[in-house]
């Protein structure tokens, strides 16, 4: 066997072989991950091939006390077809496959044609012509099923040119099934109508309550999110929404009930966010809401395994600490500083408007910008290791009473009605501190869970303006991954929503604080039926709710679907 025919067979390059496979992956995976544009594919392949080198010594991976120096070397200048991958190695201890020594072949006769049509054939013996000869006949099936997968592979990108939805964006989509009911001996009453005393009572001075007559629903919720890519590395989002699901609120009486996607607007289809996420280096990015900003999308939350309301919690309180809910459906930006590979990362934020609906862009007074409701976070994130991150953020908040349709709310709904209204519905300050961990145990163990504290004050109204108050509130869970089936989730969260502990403002002598200790379990079970369908039975418990132990528990079951595509 010649020198060329043994080096060939121990050294062949993959140059098509990687090719393809690049090319592949990209059309299989990178179109999924991100890609919104054929030009985006064809750049991606691009940056995957494998580059042909002139000499052995750009390999950065071989040198020359290898064994196989000198046989490289001989294939790299005498033939030049020995090619590396972009980052200067040749990784010769990979396993090679019938396809890609067919691929590394072709290469090298492709090289000796070249040689022999420049007239430099006498570089090529005629030992080497006649075992090229035959290896090319033996593996003529291999070539010729590279060259066929060429040519589906170039009849697949012509297609995707032709039908692409954009050259710019692309359509993500996302329905919600639900059924849920509620159960319980009678519906909670109204933590203010309990500590002063409005509360409906019996001729025997027992709280009048009303039965929680409750019955099944189904409801839904649908998005399409429009993802555009203008550079390749910044997003502009469009969403659009339809819902009917109605909250549970107004059934059990209070908000610790809500479900994670509950809202209603009929079914109409809005615009319901719009941002825009840009990069100003390797580490730095800012993003822009123009509508419907969160904090929690929009730097980490520090709870991935239940954050997400179509795959995670059922319950409102349980997707992350609720220091993430502030400035809730406002308009700004946030800026996050996250090194690669960085066991410390930083964000900031600004919202302004939230509330009932976003009114940042209105000019009339006290719905501004820069002058109504505002919230301002700051957060510094510890990950020493990739299985445990900290995360310690400061929230400044200002709601005022005038924004319509919605006012005072300090805990988007996620605890008491004293918590999020502690003066009732007129201005207030707050400064908000929390505490958030998750620890990853294992590929498939993780516990987590916040701590946070408020500090509130009112900043107007007859005897109330300057009075303070401060709220406490706490959680912890457990995810279990892949339990019984690859993609399933079993989440537990146990916890205290949000309550006021100390208030200095009172109403006919009375102190407005909560006067017991609600908790808040929940536990759910998502079972991933295919790779766009999950199904997620869950049960959340509420005991003493609105916290006051006079209240009886309340229990919401649900069923929730999710078809992604």
């Amino acid at each position: 066997m010649s020198k060329l025919l043994w080096n060939i067979l121990k050294f062949s390059p993959v140059v098509v072989a990687a090719t393809l496979s690049a090319a592949g992956s990209a059309l299989a995976g990178e179109v999924n991950g991100g890609v919104t544009s054929v030009n985006q594919l064809a750049q991606g392949q691009q940056s995957e091939n494998i580059g042909q080198v002139t000499s052995v010594s750009q390999f950065s991976d071989v040198q020359p006390t290898d064994w196989a120096f000198q046989a490289l070397q001989s294939l790299v200048e005498r033939y030049g077809c020995i090619a590396g991958y972009p980052n200067g190695t040749y990784r010769g201890n990979r396993a090679l496959t019938r396809y890609e020594f067919a691929a590394g072949l072709n290469a090298c006769l492709d090289r000796v044609n070249e040689l022999i049509a420049t007239a430099t054939a006498d570089l090529v013996t005629k030992e080497d012509l006649a075992a090229l000869q035959r290896l090319q006949e033996e593996f003529s099936a291999e070539l010729a099923t590279l060259r066929g997968r060429v040519d589906n592979l170039e009849a697949r990108t012509a297609e995707l040119e032709a039908n692409q939805f954009s050259t710019t964006t692309k359509l993500v989509g996302e329905v919600i099934f639900n059924l849920s009911d509620s159960f319980g001996d009678a519906q909670a009453v109204r933590s203010s109508q309990l500590i002063n005393n409005t509360a409906p009572r019996n001729a025997d001075g027992s709280l009048a309550k009303r039965d929680l007559d409750s019955n099944l629903v189904f409801s839904d919720r649908v998005r399409l999110r429009l993802n555009s890519s203008f550079s390749g590395k910044d997003q502009l989002q469009i969403r659009l929404q339809a819902r009917n699901t109605i909250s549970n609120s107004g059934t059990t009486g209070t908000n610790m009930t809500r479900l994670s996607f509950d809202g209603d607007n009929g079914n109409d289809v809005v615009i319901d966010k719009l941002w825009y996420r840009f990069p100003l280096s390797d580490a730095l990015s800012v993003k822009v809401d123009a509508n419907s900003g969160e904090f929690y999308d929009n730097m980490p939350n520090f709870n991935p395994d239940l954050a997400s309301d179509s795959r995670g919690s059922i319950g409102r309180y349980a997707r992350f600490s609720p220091i993430y809910r502030q400035g809730s459906g406002g308009s700004g930006a946030t800026i996050n500083f996250a090194p690669k590979n960085g066991p410390i990362s930083a964000s900031i934020g600004y919202l302004a408007g939230g509330g009932g609906r976003n009114v940042g862009n209105d000019p009339t007074d006290k719905n501004g910008l820069t002058d109504g409701n505002f919230a301002a976070i700051a957060q510094l994130g510890f990950q020493p290791s990739k299985n445990i991150g900290l995360g310690l953020t400061y929230a400044r908040t200002y709601q005022n009473s005038s924004v319509v349709g919605g006012g005072v709310n300090q805990f988007d709904s996620t605890g008491s009605d004293l918590v999020n209204r502690p003066f009732g519905n007129v201005p207030t300050t707050a400064n908000h501190y929390g505490l958030q961990a998750n620890i990853r145990a294992s590929e498939k163990i993780a516990v987590g869970g916040w701590v946070g504290y408020a500090d509130m004050e009112a900043q107007s109204g007859a005897g109330i303006a300057g009075k303070d108050a401060t709220a406490f509130y706490w959680a912890a869970n457990l995810g279990l991954r892949d339990l019984g089936a690859k993609g399933s989730l079993l989440g537990i969260t146990f916890g205290q929503p949000p309550k006021v502990t100390g208030n200095r403002y009172k109403i006919g002598g009375v102190r407005q604080i909560d006067a017991d200790t609600s908790y808040h379990l929940e536990t759910l079970y998502r079972m991933q039926v295919s790779d766009n369908i999950a199904v997620t039975p869950g049960l959340l418990v509420i005991f003493n709710p609105e916290h006051n132990d006079q209240n009886d528990t309340v229990y919401v079951g649900t069923l929730r679907t999710t078809f992604s595509f």
